[in-house]
């Protein structure tokens, strides 16, 4: 491609309404200053600048809570006594009652797939209705979902509802991070894509906290008031939604200009008007960059030129995820009841994982992100839980002593502080920024549903693994999962770019002139003139 056709501008290309006079030049020098400003403000300064977006950020990802609580809490209730006494029979083996291995793969992936099509029906909906109406509605549709899990007599029953309850799942774990890309500057971007993940986490902190609450209740209400905790989030969030502005990005891109300007001013403090004229200049000229460097809307675009990059890293990024080993290591109480510690001492520990994971997730916001490069904070993080895993593998050897279940333990909540000290943080806020404007919601689906896929396949497996009916290999799992872990940090040395300062225009010409990974960070671009290398 041209250096000049990177960032030259057609004025008939341009969604500017018949009666708005503003010419080529204008949006450009308003759009270049916007640009500086967003380089220039701090993250304190944008706090102060933005915190009706902020408000409406921790609102919208607030819906992810469901998320993570429900699925911390089907997997660990593998392990609680009375969820296995109504669903599962009872093991001679291990002497108490147990879900079968197939049933246990069935459950804990049928949200996944649930999740996979509302992901997938997301991408679509979204760029018709925009993110608000999507997610009210997803909001109902989950309250009535909510009640086939709870009056489920039996183990089909609960897998059907755990399929319909993925569905609005996907579509508000992929709303959430891209709706935060659109309104924040780029100084707040990050942390409040990552945000996503912060939910996930007090969702699995409620879970754990209910679950321990409740593991010595010998009747039905020890599962079932879980079940029905969940029906508190739609009642509270979706009237409140009903008030918040959609996203400008969103409105440019279907033409709706001064909207777009409204939402805006309604996402700020006290703007100027000249505040907002620059900043919507800046949308449309990014825009329309993406316009003339032909990126499209539809999801096959996500596939072609340089898209297929952007939409490669993106993909693996939230893969890595999984391939860490997340489903072995990560809130494992059903590892630890394999290794023969009791009950109490598996949800205790479980609970602090958790109180882990939210200590690992502060200290990456407030020292490893403003500090560090993403790209270096995510293989780093990789490798070191590829050593944790092996780690966890070796001790296995000697695990019927106690000391070294412990140990091994111990070691799962060591995996867990540095996932949300990386992976766990920049594998939803990556997604979320590499992606272009006009294809980020399609981009952000595509990468959950990779997540999901290679989530299924490690459920499926996962069970087998640990079951001491099937192939119980207990913390020799670590291994498996210390070898998939390897070939990621191979993987984001060589493949993942950093995209930490740049702007979406930036990362647009760098994407464009297909720079190398390893050369982002230090590679000179002005995405307002012809020639795009300073």
């Amino acid at each position: 491609m041209e250096k000049g056709a990177v960032s030259t501008l057609h004025e008939e290309s341009l969604p500017i309404e018949a009666g708005e006079k503003a010419g080529i030049n204008e949006i450009a020098d308003n759009a270049k200053n916007a640009a500086e400003h967003e380089h220039e403000l701090t993250p304190m300064q944008a706090v102060r600048k933005y915190p009706k977006a902020i408000f409406w950020c921790l609102l919208i990802s607030a819906c992810v809570i469901m998320e993570g609580y429900d699925t911390s809490l089907l997997g660990n209730f593998y392990a609680y006594p009375e969820f296995a006494k109504r669903y599962g029979k009872f093991n001679e083996v291990s002497g108490n009652y147990q879900l079968t291995a197939p049933w246990q793969a069935g459950l804990s992936n049928a949200s996944g797939v649930g999740s996979f099509f509302g992901t997938l029906l997301n991408g679509y909906l979204v760029h018709k209705f925009g993110h608000l109406r999507v997610i009210s509605g997803a909001l109902f549709f989950l309250s009535c979902f909510v009640f086939i899990v709870f009056f489920a007599p039996n183990t089909t029953v609960l897998l059907v509802g755990e399929l319909l309850c993925g569905f609005p799942w996907g579509i508000f774990a992929t709303t959430a991070p891209a709706y935060a890309s659109e309104v924040l500057p780029m100084a707040l971007r990050t942390y409040l894509t990552s945000w996503t993940n912060m939910c996930f986490i007090i969702g699995q902190l409620i879970a754990s906290g209910v679950l321990a609450g409740l593991v010595n209740n010998t009747t039905q209400w020890s599962y079932r008031i879980p079940f029905a905790l969940q029906w508190f989030w739609p009642v509270v969030l979706g009237p409140i939604l009903y008030f918040a502005p959609e996203t400008p990005w969103h409105l440019v891109r279907v033409g709706k200009i001064e909207e777009a300007k409204q939402s805006l001013r309604a996402l700020r403090t006290n703007p100027t008007e000249e505040e907002l004229q620059e900043s919507l200049n800046l949308i449309i000229y990014t825009n329309n960059l993406e316009e003339q460097l032909e990126v499209g809307t539809s999801y096959w675009d996500c596939f072609k030129g340089f898209e297929l990059r952007r939409t490669e890293i993106s993909c693996m990024c939230m893969v890595g995820q999984v391939l860490c080993g997340i489903s072995f290591a990560y809130n494992s109480t059903y590892f630890f009841q394999q290794i023969g510690l009791t009950p109490t001492q598996t949800y205790h520990l479980n609970v602090g994982g958790t109180g882990m994971a939210l200590f690992g997730t502060l200290v990456c916001w407030f020292f490893i992100m403003p500090n560090f490069g993403y790209r270096t904070t995510y293989w780093v993080g990789m490798g070191g839980m590829c050593a944790i895993l092996v780690l966890i593998g070796g001790l296995n050897a000697r695990t019927s002593e106690h000391s070294f279940a412990m140990a091994q333990a111990v070691l799962t909540l060591v995996w867990t502080l540095i996932f949300q000290l990386s992976v766990g943080q920049l594998g939803w806020a990556l997604p979320a920024e590499l992606g272009s404007t006009r294809l980020r919601q399609k981009t952000i689906c595509l990468a959950r549903n990779s997540y999901a896929i290679t989530g299924v396949v490690s459920g499926v497996l996962q069970p087998y693994f640990m079951n001491p009916s099937e192939w119980n290999l207990k913390g020799y799992t670590g291994f498996v999962w210390g070898g998939t872990c390897f070939l990621m940090t191979v993987w984001a040395y060589f493949r993942l770019p950093e995209s930490k300062g740049r702007t979406y225009e930036e990362l647009d010409v760098l994407f464009a002139r297909r720079v190398p990974a390893r050369k982002f960070a230090k590679y000179k671009i002005d995405a307002f003139n012809d020639d795009t290398i300073a």
